[in-house]
């Protein structure tokens, strides 16, 4: 059965998109085209399309981006997925129902959408999905939401103007996402804050207009300044005071001004069991993951309605028996490999499980630490939909009995050696070590420290670590940072890889070197430079001679 999801009126021609799409680091914020160098519609436009893929993936910040595309005149003019998809929908209700931007969204049955696939325009109603001689009825989702006197309150406007929309976005998500009921929360981790385009500031300005305050303990994602330094470091007033204002805006609302994106890395951080509401991919499946807490992939815009009222809707990971397996994953951890396994088995992994949840076996006596379980959920989330997943004995609901029907795959050497060739397209001579992404870890800090204690940087090269300000104080007090800016190590708070501008981000740069999976996906389209991929002992060589690695480690060619 057809289903109408956010309606509208529009036709254009079909895009179909083989895989998912992160709309954020994957497409450009101002051309709707899609710059993501590993995705197979490399190229394409999605401006004026009816454009079609499996579901999102990546960045819970594509909501706002899609917004950004509707200001832009450049947007899809309907989104038609084949599972459930929040994110992106979430963004086109927004358009909508904010600002008068309308794009449809629809989700089909596999059958219907395979069938739509193969037609060249599709054209869409308040009752019908045209396409070819393909006619397919559309019918609203259907199902009860019971809501509780505080809810209703919130409707009624008690709270205010903004927690009244706020309210009205959650329930309409949560009738689309099938849930009986609404749920509280006792955290949010705010991902709008980074100013990806004009229309982040444009939302997060109008709900403080109308008054929002947070009633739940909020803290904030990476920004895309240096709030305190950003003049002195060159960044335009234009655009570096529109990031600014969009941070203080969810200040103004009562959000906590951490400014990371990895907020597990925070003292106060969610215990097992403890139902919250995060967005930052990364940060949603270290939570389900390795936390055990609770917490669909809020998109962008969501998590601030969810902050202004306290509830959310009780459906996906949030239910136990959401939360099985649905693929096993099979790996031989190689001998001798270092910590640039985990970053590349996150990704595979993630490739392996595009659209479910699945429970890596095989790494049993293995020893990873916080910081490789980091370096492998965010590159997870580059490639992957799903917002948790299982290793067995290593994270807390590994156990769980796989979903019925759940299949089998296997990653082999073979899967290490191509994507080691995929992540190292660049030239051997670097210009950039790029470190932290997600934001590095006081443990990362001084590891780091220890590698380059007494080096000389390469001429023409710079050095980056990009971090949290809780851990910049840490390795301000411990001495670390004192070893890394004595080897030319430029420490930066507040903003991460996937924000930073010129000339933050060293315009003279031609390759890039990083030891975090997540950005050497992202990189090549986010900053237009080629990649080089290593270990962390690999980056300190590299910080020492400026040249990449000339092969691949041992453990991958053994």
């Amino acid at each position: 059965m057809a289903q109408v999801i956010v309606p509208a009126s529009v036709e254009g021609p079909v895009l179909v998109c083989t895989e998912g799409l992160s709309v954020w680091g994957g497409v450009d914020p101002e051309t709707g085209v899609i710059i993501d160098a590993l995705h197979p519609q490399h190229g394409a436009s999605l401006a004026g399309h009816v454009v079609m893929m499996p579901t999102s993936r990546g960045s819970c910040t594509g909501s706002g981006v899609l917004l950004g595309l509707a200001f832009a005149g450049t947007a899809p003019r309907a989104l038609i997925f084949r599972e459930g998809e929040d994110i992106l929908t979430l963004g086109a209700l927004v358009a909508g129902r904010l600002f008068g931007h309308d794009i449809a969204v629809l989700r089909l049955e596999a059958a219907e959408y395979d069938a739509l696939a193969h037609e060249n325009t599709a054209e869409i109603t308040a009752s019908h999905l045209k396409a070819g001689a393909l006619e397919l009825p559309l019918h609203a989702v259907a199902g009860a939401l019971a809501l509780s006197p505080e809810d209703r309150a919130f409707l009624d406007g008690a709270h205010g103007s903004a927690a009244r929309l706020a309210m009205e976005v959650i329930t309409t998500m949560a009738r689309a996402q099938g849930a009986p009921r609404l749920m509280d929360v006792t955290r949010v981790h705010i991902d709008g804050c980074i100013f990806a385009s004009p229309a982040f500031l444009t939302f997060a300005r109008a709900m403080a207009g109308r008054g929002g305050r947070v009633r739940v303990p909020t803290t904030m994602n990476a920004i895309s300044v240096d709030h305190a330094n950003w003049r002195r470091q060159g960044v335009a007033e234009r655009y570096g005071a529109a990031a600014a204002a969009l941070a203080d805006a969810y200040v103004e609302m009562g959000a906590k001004p951490s400014f990371t994106c990895a907020p597990y890395l925070l003292a106060d951080r969610p215990a097992q069991g403890e139902d919250i509401a995060w967005a930052e991919s990364n940060a949603v499946i270290y939570a389900n993951s390795v936390l055990g807490a609770r917490t669909v992939k809020h998109a962008d815009f969501m998590d601030l309605c969810i902050a202004l009222t306290g509830r959310t809707a009780q459906a996906g990971v949030y239910l136990p028996a959401h939360r099985a397996p649905r693929r096993i994953v099979d790996v031989v951890m190689p001998e001798g490999a270092d910590d640039a396994f985990w970053p590349m088995l996150g990704w595979l992994l993630g490739q392996a499980a595009p659209d479910r949840i699945p429970l890596l076996r095989g790494l049993e006596t293995a020893q990873p630490t916080e910081d490789d379980l980091k370096a492998l959920c965010a590159a997870f989330g580059t490639t992957s939909a799903a917002p948790m997943l299982h290793i067995a004995g290593h994270t807390p609901e590994a156990d769980l009995p796989p979903a019925p029907g759940a299949d089998h795959v296997t990653l082999t050497s073979a899967d290490f050696a191509r994507l080691w060739g995929i992540f190292n397209r660049g030239a051997g001579t670097v210009e950039l070590i790029a470190l932290g992404s997600p934001h590095f870890s006081g443990a990362e800090c001084a590891a780091f420290a220890r590698l380059v204690e007494g080096a000389t940087p390469a001429p023409g090269l710079s050095t980056i670590v990009t971090l949290g300000r809780a851990t910049l104080s840490e390795i301000s007090q411990n001495g670390v940072r004192a070893t890394l800016e004595a080897a030319g190590v430029r420490i930066i708070p507040d903003l991460c890889w996937c924000s930073i501008s010129e000339p933050v981000f060293p315009p003279q740069t031609k390759v890039l070197m990083t030891n975090s999976g997540k950005y050497a996906h992202y990189a090549p389209g986010l900053s237009q430079r080629a990649v080089r991929f290593g270990s962390l002992a690999d980056c300190a060589r590299t910080l020492r001679t400026g040249l990449a690695p000339a092969a691949p480690p041992k453990w991958i060619t053994a």
